[in-house]
């Protein structure tokens, strides 16, 4: 039954691929699939291949840390004892990361003009290849919401499948949209990128407010036990 847990790690994905930097990525995986704008099928099979590609590495790198973390015995007691208590200061820094207020930079694994010279002899094949180069490129939103946010939600849902498969499919869904667009002949992608880069401000924040107060929430209830209406 598809519930809000499997609802947000849907969401997560979308959020974390309207994020600045995963954006920046995107739109560089829109301009290589907008090379071969002159044959539609080609384009869309483009998107559809990346999509996989970004969705496929969530998920194997979601499975491995949710299974490798449940494996071991002492760390699945623990966090089965303790991990509504770690996911309040979770989903507060998390949110605080989303707000802007914590800042902090990680290295690029990857150079995404590299990446696209060595995706484009791949054909159709290379915009798989592309998502997941991309999608192993983290940065501090996007490392924040999978291995802050995704992560404990998978282990506290022992979902070692779904989620990071839903994670994956969100942070691919915008790129499979705009392949849709470029494939058609729409005219206004790069308008439609600029006005999902403005909504985007909004909407992280927006989540990121959210996640602090359910976050202050998890922290009354669970580690100074005081009763908060639900």
């Amino acid at each position: 039954m598809f519930s809000w847990p499997y609802a947000t790690a849907l969401w997560l994905g979308i959020l974390t691929s309207i994020s600045p930097c995963p954006l920046a990525t995107n739109i560089a995986a829109i301009s290589f699939v907008g090379r071969r704008v002159g044959r539609t099928d080609k384009v869309l099979l483009s998107g559809l291949f990346y999509t996989i590609g970004r969705a496929v590495t969530y998920l194997a790198v979601g499975a491995v840390a949710v299974a490798g973390v449940s494996s071991i015995p002492q760390v699945s007691t623990f966090l089965q004892r303790y991990m509504n208590k770690l996911l309040g200061p979770l989903l507060i820094i998390v949110g605080l990361i989303l707000c802007g207020v914590i800042r902090f930079d990680l290295p690029s694994l990857v150079s995404s003009r590299r990446a696209q010279e060595q995706a484009e002899r791949g054909g159709v094949l290379g915009a798989g290849i592309l998502g997941i180069i991309f999608a192993l490129s983290f940065c501090p939103v996007s490392a924040g919401l999978f291995f802050g946010s995704l992560v404990p939600l998978s282990i506290a849902h022992d979902s070692v499948l779904v989620m990071p498969s839903l994670y994956g499919i969100g942070t691919g869904v915008p790129v499979a949209v705009f392949a849709l667009l470029v494939a058609l002949g729409a005219q206004s992608v790069g308008k439609a990128f600029n006005i999902l880069s403005r909504v985007e401000w909004w909407v992280r924040r927006g989540t990121g407010v959210v996640f602090i107060l359910v976050g202050v929430y998890f922290v009354l209830s669970h580690i100074l036990g005081i009763e908060v209406p639900a």
